[in-house]
């Protein structure tokens, strides 16, 4: 009977001291988080995994960015993800295929804010990622777009990071060659946009 009392005692204080699970922040992207036309240990998100791991945050980071994505798109696929995956950070960074493609800024925000609905009803947090059109798109269109993310951010709360890709876009020794995607060498400046809004979650989860 005593050595059963030990064991107990002993079980009992080792499941208190268990660390808590890592639980996983979900990228869910288009082609500028899906390490377009490079390694995939060169895109901003494998980047981002490995300094999460530096600063000794434990959290798993998983890549859901699809080439091509638009958010109509990220509704179906983070239905099923968040049914998979124990989710509590979940990085938006979506609309601008939508966008290159001309849909109506009222298609696009609604759909934004069905993802955030989504992420929230599993009581996870949100980041997004605010995305802006090259100029060549018309002035009444791209600033309708640009317009988005920061409204939709002001109504619904959420994290939100200013034009991702502000230290990249108009550095054309940071950009591919279409203009549109960002380099391997423009990679670690998405990280470092990126970084002080996600930082303070990490920090909060600790």
């Amino acid at each position: 009977m005593r050595i059963l009392l030990s064991l107990l005692i002993i079980l009992g204080h080792f499941t208190l001291t268990l660390p808590a699970s890592a639980g996983s922040l979900v990228v869910l992207g288009d082609s500028l988080s899906s390490a377009h036309n490079m390694k995939p240990e060169q895109g901003w998100v494998h980047l981002l995994d490995q300094r999460i791991q530096r600063e000794g945050y434990l959290i798993d980071v998983i890549n859901a960015s699809v080439s091509g994505d638009t958010t109509q798109n990220g509704i179906a696929r983070l239905k099923m993800l968040l049914q998979k995956v124990d989710a509590e950070i979940v990085i938006i960074e979506l609309g601008g295929n939508d966008g290159l493609r001309g849909t109506p800024p009222f298609a696009i925000r609604k759909n934004l804010v069905r993802l955030i609905d989504m992420v929230e009803e599993v009581d996870a947090e949100v980041v997004l990622l605010g995305i802006q059109l090259p100029a060549n798109y018309g002035v009444a269109y791209t600033q309708a777009f640009k317009e988005i993310y920061p409204d939709i951010a002001d109504e619904t709360g959420v994290f939100f990071v200013p034009f991702f890709m502000e230290q990249v876009a108009l550095v054309p020794e940071r950009m591919q060659k279409d203009g549109i995607h960002p380099n391997a060498k423009g990679q670690p400046y998405l990280v470092d946009k990126v970084w002080p809004y996600l930082e303070p979650l990490l920090e909060e989860r600790d």
